[in-house]
């Protein structure tokens, strides 16, 4: 029989359930576990944490709760494991598990991976100009860097595997490389292998956040059985690039064609050109079939040559940022609640201007239960309801203007509205902003380090001989007809299941089409233009606003890109949902014609 690697998506965020790992080490009869902590965001307050306690920065949820519960288990099973707890400070992530182990009286051979920290290249980045691959924005003030990482790829982890680690802790690299970098060792993939490695990154794409995959966060919610008990991800990989998605026999949640699709296309720009430090991956003819029972077979990746560059954050602090929650009750709620917010911020405004400082650079009021997050897609019978929360967010350069904001913030509830509540929960704090900037770096100037019991290895980055061109993308040709009499109308989810997540300050929407015959239809409704209109609340203020749809006929779907359509995204942004989890739900709303015939 030919060789199979089965590995478990044990965490998919600093956060996610401390089930998973004992759930799949029970039934999982892995070869690897995957655990994957690190977002762009995530990256900031660990950075912040190191800068006051040199010995933290890691992901303390891995240390604590996965290492320590499972030490055994993992142990007596051989079960490898590949995890970016390291965060941004792998060498304290292992001693820390070093400490773990031996108080059980047990020994492993741990592996980091390190290389990506360029934080010491921050004075030749800032001099020479660089500018931020999205916005075109300038290099921020190096004092108010908190840490600067290149994305590497899955050859370092691929090394610290052949070397004998029984685990691998790495600093930041992409997401997906923790699964490429198994797969790479296994398989002896080479980086001519083009197809195998789109292929394995997929793999890693898949399960790389956790319970995704198997229902979690899936359209057709109802279906999903028993989310207590929900299964974390396992896929049996192949040779040939081909992969098996599946879960824990008896475990809930839900494993179909429809689940697993939503999960490829989350977070994805381009589809054709997901340049990831290994390879640029093309999914657009990906085949994604039922294979038995709680079983996904996904086949047909295709790849191109790497790009040559890696990808580079900078997290920085940028401002002071003020989020306050106040509930409203009572005859027009709604109409209360947003007067009083903004007599708040022109109060606060005033008091700035009186004690010399600039005003509020922004603000957001958000009126929880009146759909405010819809823009002109909400429902206006809403309005009218008796119960609102009025979240009112506020940025400023100085901490100390939104000193005032947050002293002035509870005054109405004696002055301004009837049916204010006060506060519940803790009262407001004032946060830094934590800010993204993007850049690409020439992956020859960065080098992957294996350390491993004392011993070091050099990985260099893949440097093609022809690096990945544009211009090498076939696009697929799509049938454009939808023609027919008898149409009706109807919300899209009646005929498509859809997921969404952000890229930076941008979002995307993979639509679905849930029968072939449905997909001609989808995409006569969702042009470029009527997608920039339905969202045209989320384009509030960005300067080159744009989307851009792609087409995958494989999977019969498309892949709407929305350009610079989140307020700054991530924790720079003060929208309710900079994470563009909801946006998918919201278009799903969205009314398109199809002949009845189509639905009978």
């Amino acid at each position: 029989m030919s060789k199979v690697i089965r590995i478990g998506g044990a965490g998919g965020f600093l956060g996610d359930s401390s089930v998973a790992a004992p759930q799949l080490l029970a039934g999982g009869n892995l070869d690897y576990m995957i655990l994957d902590y690190l977002a762009e965001a995530t990256m900031a307050p660990l950075g912040q944490l190191k800068q006051v306690r040199p010995d933290q920065g890691y992901a303390r949820d891995f240390t604590e709760w996965v290492w320590k519960d499972n030490l055994r288990e993992l142990k007596e099973q051989g079960v490898r494991v590949v995890t970016n707890a390291g965060g941004v400070n792998p060498e304290a992530c292992r001693e820390r598990m070093e400490r773990h182990a031996a108080d059980a009286g047990l020994s492993f051979k741990i592996a980091i991976v390190t290389g990506d920290d360029l934080l010491d290249r921050v004075p030749d980045f800032a001099t020479a100009d660089t500018a931020e691959m999205f916005s075109g924005a300038p290099f921020p003030s190096p004092e108010k860097i908190w840490t600067t990482n290149a994305y590497l790829g899955g050859g370092p982890i691929a090394a610290a595997l052949a070397a004998g680690a029984d685990v691998v802790i790495t600093g930041r690299v992409v997401d997906s490389a923790l699964t490429l970098g198994p797969l790479m060792h296994e398989f002896g993939w080479g980086a001519d292998d083009h197809d195998r490695l789109s292929a394995g990154s997929l793999a890693g794409h898949v399960i790389e956040c956790g319970a995704q995959a198997t229902g979690g966060l899936f359209t057709d919610w109802e279906k999903v059985p028993d989310w207590a008990h929900i299964g974390y991800p396992i896929i049996e990989c192949h040779a040939d690039g081909d992969f098996v998605v599946t879960k824990p026999e008896g475990t809930g949640g839900l494993i179909s064609p429809a689940a697993v699709s939503e999960q490829i296309l989350y977070e994805v720009g381009d589809p054709q050109a997901y340049a990831l430090p290994d390879v640029v991956c093309d999914f657009s003819q990906l085949s994604v079939t039922a294979d038995g029972d709680e079983r996904v077979r996904v086949s047909n990746a295709k790849g191109y040559p790497p790009t040559g560059k890696l990808k580079t954050c900078v997290t920085y602090e940028n401002g002071y940022r003020f989020i306050g929650i106040m509930p409203v009750v009572g005859r027009d709620a709604a109409k209360k609640a947003q007067r009083q917010a903004e007599a708040v911020i022109t109060r606060v405004n005033e008091m700035l201007r009186n004690r010399n400082l600039p005003p509020l650079r922004d603000t957001r009021v958000e009126l929880l239960g009146t759909e405010s997050s819809y823009g002109a897609q909400a429902n206006p019978a809403l309005a009218a309801t008796r119960e609102v929360i009025a979240r009112i967010g506020a940025e400023h350069d100085d901490e100390a203007a939104l000193a005032i904001m947050m002293r002035e913030f509870d005054s109405p509830t004696t002055s301004m509205s009837v049916g204010s509540t006060g506060w519940f929960g803790a009262r407001p704090t004032i946060s830094p902003v934590a800010q993204v900037f993007s850049f690409l770096v020439d992956g020859g100037s960065v080098t992957g380090e294996v350390s491993l019991r004392g011993d070091t290895v050099t990985v260099a980055n893949p440097a093609p001989a022809t690096p990945f061109d544009p211009a090498m993308i076939e696009r697929p040709v799509v049938d454009d007809t939808a023609e027919g009499d008898d149409l009706v109308e109807v919300q899209l989810i009646d005929i498509a299941w859809a997921r969404s997540g952000d890229k930076g300050d941008a979002f995307n929407v993979a639509v679905i089409a849930r029968r072939p015959e449905f997909l001609p239809w989808i995409r006569a409704a969702l042009t470029e233009e009527a997608v920039k209109a339905f969202f045209a609340h989320e384009f509030e203020g960005a300067a080159h606003p744009e989307v851009r749809r792609y087409d995958l006929p494989g999977m019969n779907a498309i892949n709407l890109h929305c350009i610079q359509s989140l307020g700054g995204g991530q924790f720079a942004s003060l929208r309710l949902d900079p994470l563009a989890k909801g946006k998918g739900q919201q278009l799903l709303d969205m009314r398109v014609k199809v002949p009845r015939h189509l639905l009978n």
